[in-house]
């Protein structure tokens, strides 16, 4: 499974990490920053780093060559459809909420806002509308009474981003497709990042 990752921080590099356990090929890394630390975990590697011309877009061009699927980990850049088109598989994100509830930037943000007792995450086929594309894989999580939205990210959305990541990449290199349902629109909210 040969992969281009498109993220940024720490979940990109512990993606990163969790991608290769799992015995996919990363081929490529797609930073916003060239001094991210995805980069140099990258470089450090021998992986080859590409900077986005545009921090907001993926373009084809960015995405390396029989790249089979595109993993985005902390990636707030849109990834197009010529690059989608790129990839054999097409592409997948983690999003730290229940899809389609909390689309947006601050989704667990919006889950601690709105007092939801329950949290989750979603891998989810990229797609031209942000975080609305087929669920691959999704699993659930308590909130705890008083937890910060950081808290909840560190205890249990990144740890779980990470195991639907690494279940889909298993489903994929076995079957050489992903798992895929639509989300149901009705169920969709928005998470705009929230001002102080």
């Amino acid at each position: 499974m040969r992969i281009t990752l498109v993220g940024s921080r720490h979940f990109g590099v512990t993606t990163f990490d969790t991608l290769r356990k799992h015995g996919a090929e990363i081929v490529r890394v797609v930073v916003a920053d060239a001094d991210d630390r995805l980069a140099a975990t990258a470089r450090a590697a021998g992986i080859e780093v590409t900077v986005q011309a545009d921090p907001k877009l993926v373009a084809a061009d960015e995405i390396a060559e029989n790249t089979d699927l595109i993993v985005t980990a902390h990636s707030h850049a849109r990834v197009s459809s010529g690059a989608l088109a790129a990839a054999k598989l097409g592409g997948i994100g983690y999003h730290p909420s229940l899809l389609p509830r909390h689309r947006g930037i601050a989704a667990v943000e919006w889950t601690i806002h709105e007092g939801d007792p329950i949290a989750g995450g979603t891998v989810y086929h990229l797609a031209d509308r942000m975080d609305a594309g087929a669920i691959a894989a999704q699993e659930w999580c308590f909130v705890r009474k008083g937890e910060t939205a950081r808290e909840l990210w560190e205890r249990a959305l990144a740890p779980l981003g990470q195991k639907l990541l690494a279940e889909v990449i298993d489903y994929a290199k076995i079957h050489q497709t992903l798992p895929a349902r639509p989300q149901d629109e009705q169920f969709a909210t928005s998470a705009p990042a929230l001002t102080a």
